[in-house]
């Protein structure tokens, strides 16, 4: 194990060291293959065949490194190691394609991206792709070449490997020098150079300086293209860059001819051209061929120069012809490679669609969270409000009444304002459902307008109604839905009105047999909506003339809940606005004419005296406000301040009916019911009634099946003694 770490250790020091003495990493690289002796040793192994390729790769020992590399070949086959397969065909191509060879360096390069894709490796992914950019740069195919090095910098990015970004960089910047996209061109090798001085890459510099030069050469810049050439030849020289250095030396001898200093070309072509020769770079041969056609041309020698013309267009016809007959042959393989690309795009758009589809979901279970969380913090403290303003009416006391009303009005107005938030919210799921029932529809109306009639005269306005006298009949009318509708209107009309009258109108616009199509109106005299607002209104959260939003505050739900709740009766919200005059918002029902409810007068019901009822509440406030309620109905109360003390209470004694809070310490009213009905106890079966702020608690399928229905908060008396006297069976 030891002996293994050392091995890792010293690979890993020879791969961070290349870039600074590369001859150093070949020994320390040697070091660590002589100690893999043994079996277990095989991976370990592999990866120093393979690094030691790549090295010899780089300083042009080619026979070297693709000698190692096909035994890092043979071993992982053996193993069945992709990754260590793919780099080994990495290097391959990279002898192949910088010596020429382009239909092989490409055949590797493709199969070696072929497996980097399916490990899903972006660092090696960026390398292929910049290797098969140059190929595709060399036959001149630009669109190719430029969707590969920018496939290449996304990779890189991925990993944020800067060393392979600034690479690709540095040679997309070539195909932009070539396109005289020149201040691009120099950005980018800008941008390069500003990495690798970060990064420490000398080797990666060095390139990136040859990359400035062209582009400074371009801009007939030339003292400072001299001067970049000349930092990468110096590096190349150091670090043993034998590509790199025939690049340089074939550059230099043209920037000199260029600038009319014959003796320096010639000798860089000369020493260009037998470079190349030695570690066979054809591209820089044939060009240093053609610089010296046009050096001896310039001399006059018209017998040398035509020489180099021959063996200039000899080499590139040679290279050029069978690089291109077998590229085309290699067209199957990359077809197959961009069926692949195409196969894995599908794969991770399903992915990121599967993503954003959990995503969502993850949001809604945290808005219903947040909506339950929020509907209990507010509502708790409303409960006590509300029902401690019921008790405080019955008690007469004189001077109190203006007082009271206030005060009621306040609760209900911010009671109707939590209300609003979580009826969009059921609204928005496409779980809110209509309840109809017998309603006097006139003195619903008139009732509606009276609530907001002291807000009106707050404001020094006229509140009015027209109501059609046909409507003083019973329809089956879902209460809670027009009421909402109507209330929110006729308080936005008062909101964003401040001289004048606000007005409702209710018409019978067809009378048919069992049926009225019923058109409401709201009018104001207010400021009315410009016409380019008129359809924003709607949205949630939107509200018109942002510049008065401080003034008349709200939650820009109202309206939105408005249009969706007239169009959960299969109806639309109509508007007319003229800014500065007024604003009418209309919409048409239809109602179904229907005969009054059976009179009920009862203030309680007999049965329920000495019925004994267990209260699980822990705000002491609530707990006693409900007491009193569930006392003036005649039963008999028992206290538990959170769900494991009625758990406890249930298992001592046998109650008539439990009612159970849902948000409370050490356990919540859902384990405890849960609790109460499996747990073997004498109030197995005994009714148990959620008791609680929550609206959204009656929606949670895994506990509801423990309760028998819901009491929400405020507690209303009239409903509690209806659902409490229908669960114990003393009504119908």
């Amino acid at each position: 194990m030891e002996r293994q770490k050392q091995i890792a250790h010293l690979l890993n020091e020879a791969f961070e060291g290349r870039v600074a003495d590369l001859r150093k990493s070949i020994e320390t690289a040697h070091q660590a293959l002589r100690l893999c002796e043994l079996p277990e040793d095989l991976e370990l192994k592999g990866d120093a065949l393979n690094k030691l390729s790549l090295f010899h790769m780089i300083v042009g020992e080619h026979e070297k490194s693709i000698h190692f590399a096909q035994e890092a070949i043979r071993i992982f086959e053996d193993l069945g190691n992709p990754k260590g397969l793919a780099d080994a065909k990495y290097n391959i191509a990279g002898v192949y394609y910088k010596t020429d060879n382009y239909h092989l360096g490409m055949k590797h390069l493709v199969e070696a991206r072929i497996i980097y894709q399916d490990l899903h490796d972006s660092a090696n992914l960026s390398r292929t792709e910049k290797s098969l950019a140059t190929i595709y740069e060399y036959f001149g195919d630009e669109k190719n070449a430029e969707r590969c090095y920018r496939q290449a910098i996304n990779e890189a990015h991925k990993v944020g490997d800067q060393n392979l970004e600034s690479n690709a960089y540095n040679n997309l910047s070539g195909i932009y020098l070539k396109q005289n996209r020149i201040a691009e061109a120099l950005d980018l090798v800008e941008r390069s150079i500003e990495m690798k001085s970060k990064t420490g890459d000398i080797r990666g510099i060095a390139f990136a300086y040859y990359g400035r030069g062209k582009v400074y050469a371009a801009q007939e810049k030339y003292e400072a293209a001299e001067e970049d050439f000349k930092r990468a030849l110096e590096i190349h020289i150091k670090v043993e860059e034998r590509l790199g250095l025939g690049m340089v030396y074939c550059r230099l001898g043209a920037l000199y001819y260029e600038t009319g200093r014959l003796d320096l070309a010639w000798d860089y072509l000369q020493e260009g051209l037998k470079h190349s020769k030695k570690y066979h770079i054809a591209i820089t041969t044939y060009k240093c061929h053609l610089l010296l056609y046009k050096f001896f041309k310039t001399r006059g020698n018209i017998e040398a120069a035509l020489t180099q013309l021959e063996e200039y267009q000899r080499i590139k016809n040679e290279v050029t012809k069978t690089q291109t007959f077998q590229i085309i042959e290699n067209y199957e393989l990359i077809g197959r490679m961009h069926e692949l690309e195409a196969e894995n795009r599908m794969q991770k758009e399903k992915a990121e669609i599967m993503e954003k589809k959990n995503l969502a979901e993850n949001l809604a279970r945290q808005h219903q969270d947040f909506l339950s969380t929020m509907s209990h913090e507010i509502r708790t403290p409303l409960n006590a409000i509300i029902n401690i303003i019921e008790l405080l009416k019955n008690e007469n006391e004189e001077g109190k009444e203006e007082l009271m009303q206030s005060l009621e009005y306040s609760s209900q107005n911010l009671m109707m304002l939590i209300q609003n938030i979580l009826d969009f919210n059921k609204l928005d799921a496409g779980k809110a459902k209509l309840h109809p029932h017998p309603v006097l529809l006139s003195e619903l109306l008139e009732n509606l307008c009276h609530s907001v009639e002291h807000l009106g005269k707050s404001k020094g306005l006229k509140i009015e109604t027209h109501i059609d006298t046909l409507l003083k009949q019973y329809y089956l009318v879902d209460q809670s839905s027009i009421t909402h509708i109507l209330i929110n209107l006729l308080s936005n009309a008062i909101k964003f009105t401040d001289v004048g009258m606000v007005r409702l109108e209710a018409t019978v616009a067809e009378n048919r047999k069992d049926q009225h199509k019923v058109r409401f109106s709201i009018i104001d005299t207010g400021i009315g909506i410009a016409r380019e607002n008129l359809y924003d209104i709607f949205d949630s959260y939107s509200q018109v003339q942002p510049v008065t939003t401080k003034k008349h505050g709200g939650t820009g739900l109202g309206l939105a809940i408005v249009k969706k709740l007239v169009e959960l009766h299969g109806s639309k919200i109509e508007v007319e606005s003229t800014p500065g005059k007024g604003t009418t918002f209309s919409f048409q029902l239809d109602l179904t004419l229907c005969p009054p409810p059976a009179e009920r007068h009862p203030t309680h019901v007999p049965g329920l005296k000495w019925k004994k009822v267990l209260l699980a509440e822990d705000n002491k406030i609530n707990a006693l406000v409900a007491s009193k309620v569930l006392g003036n109905l005649g039963m008999q109360v028992y206290f538990a301040a959170n769900g494991q003390e009625a758990v406890n209470a249930s298992n001592e004694q046998k109650f008539d009916i439990i009612l159970m809070d849902i948000h409370m310490p050490v356990m919540n009213g859902f384990e405890a019911a849960k609790a109460i009905r499996i747990t073997p106890n004498v109030n197995n079966t005994t009714p148990i009634l959620g008791f609680t702020a929550d609206v959204t608690a009656i929606n949670d399928n895994k506990f509801s099946q423990f309760f028998d229905d819901f009491l929400f908060k405020p507690l209303d008396p009239v409903k509690a003694m209806d659902i409490i006297s229908r669960i114990l069976g003393l009504v119908a």
